[in-house]
């Protein structure tokens, strides 16, 4: 049954339109804000980190403490939030921003507050075109009505002016701009590729300059706590490790694909596609599951009663990342599957790494083999996760890492695809 829950992120499913300032602020918006500001930022800080809110962009790093991160003193200090979602099956940030974006917003100005920053940046990928017009209009709006900008009539704690401005970036449409040093590098003018680290951003980061870089989702959270409390906010979930509420990306073979707002840790993965997606198209089983986009290893279909949570996820030998779920039934060639995330990982790869330059390539030269020519030859498998043991963990980036998982779970967990092919006649697709 569906859980009983009023959805926090994103109050209004199904709405197509922005939410205005004047209907934000009738149901307590910026209330949050004002809230935080009669706070010490430090204060505001220890609060975010109490609330056990992690970062929902795919990593899951615990918010509070990247912002404690930052080093107090003199100096400017920026917040860039990542709205380039280019992960494929991830349509949620999209969502918060073209229809939520004063929510958004507030969780900027409260983190901006809490670490020091006056200007503010949302990288917002280049296709989003309509989120990026209807993003500017609310910060046009909150500038007019002194919430933001240089007039701001609200103050802070120590009785000085609150002030932040909000720019609103338009990349150029590249999924390596989804990790956050090549995203500074991308909003510095410069072509996306990953930085060493360290240092790390929140201690030299944009301009050099403290940075924390946070996702849109993430922010989004933050509101809440502020406004009805942090003991609100952390009765949502499966606390300690699994704390407020979660939007899961719906998509491929269901009858019902979307966004579904939901605590985390209540439902699981069985739930979420059968309930809430309404099963599959076909009425075929379920044959397995992306969990984070093409990121992170597939789920068969014994896993299904895996919790949709941080540990839940993890349990079922994957990772809950972006919380992105392209269902697949049963009439699914993982071999081909594979190919084609193979595909897109070769062709997002900035390059800068050789083993991820290299090794997506000869990836896909063996899966382009096996699919289009000649056809499987007896240790290609083999040979494809020794090319991906030579990828993992030798990239500055997780870009590399994320290429490896389509072939290590599809030759472990549906081998008997790849088998099928060594006996197919010319290794012709089936698709």
């Amino acid at each position: 049954m569906a859980l009983d829950y009023q959805p926090i992120l994103l109050p209004n499913p199904g709405r197509s339109t922005a939410v205005t300032l004047k209907e934000y602020q009738a149901r307590g918006g910026y209330t949050g804000l004002k809230n935080a500001l009669a706070k010490k930022p430090d204060e505001v800080t220890a609060i975010v980190k109490d609330s056990g809110l992690k970062g929902r962009g795919g990593a899951g790093f615990p918010t509070g403490m990247k912002w404690s991160f930052v080093p107090k003193g003199p100096g400017p200090k920026y917040l860039v939030v990542n709205a380039d979602e280019s992960e494929p099956g991830t349509f949620k940030d999209r969502d918060i921003i073209e229809v939520e974006p004063h929510t958004l917003l507030e969780g900027i100005a409260i983190g901006s507050y809490a670490i020091g920053c006056e200007l503010a940046f949302v990288y917002i990928r280049g296709e989003y075109v309509e989120a990026g017009r209807r993003l500017q209009a609310a910060i046009d709006e909150a500038k007019a009505a002194g919430i933001l900008g240089d007039k701001s009539a609200l103050k802070r704690e120590d009785g000085g002016a609150f002030k932040l401005d909000v720019i609103v970036f338009l990349g150029a449409g590249a999924y390596i701009c989804g990790e956050e040093t090549a995203l500074i590098e991308s909003l510095e003018g410069s072509r996306p590729m990953p930085r060493s680290r360290p240092p790390f951003p929140a201690v030299a980061g944009l301009y050099m300059k403290p940075t924390v870089v946070n996702n849109v989702e993430t922010m989004a959270n933050v509101p809440v706590m502020f406004e009805r409390g942090v003991d609100f906010y952390k009765a949502i979930g499966n606390p300690p490790n699994n704390t407020g509420p979660k939007i899961f990306c719906l998509s491929g073979h269901v009858k019902k694909p979307g966004n579904y707002e939901l605590p985390l840790g209540k439902i699981t993965l069985r739930q979420l596609i059968e309930e809430y997606g309404g099963g599959t198209r076909s009425g075929r089983p379920v044959k397995g599951v992306l969990p984070a986009g093409v990121s992170a290893p597939i789920i068969a279909a014994d896993k299904l009663d895996a919790v949709l949570d941080y540990d839940g996820i993890k349990g079922a030998g994957s990772m809950l990342g972006s919380a992105s779920f392209i269902v697949m039934d049963d009439s699914v060639d993982m071999v081909w599957a594979a190919a084609r995330m193979i595909e897109f990982f070769r062709h997002e790869s900035c390059g800068k790494c050789t083993p991820c330059r290299e090794g997506t390539l000869w990836l896909e030269k063996i899966y382009h083999r096996v699919l289009y020519g000649t056809g499987m030859q007896a240790g290609d498998i083999e040979q494809l996760n020794d090319v991906c043991k030579q990828i993992a963990g030798n990239t500055l980036c997780a870009l590399g890492d994320f290429s490896t998982s389509p072939v290590t779970s599809t030759t472990k967990l549906f081998k008997a695809d790849y088998e099928a092919r060594l006996t197919s006649i010319g290794g012709a697709s089936k698709r």
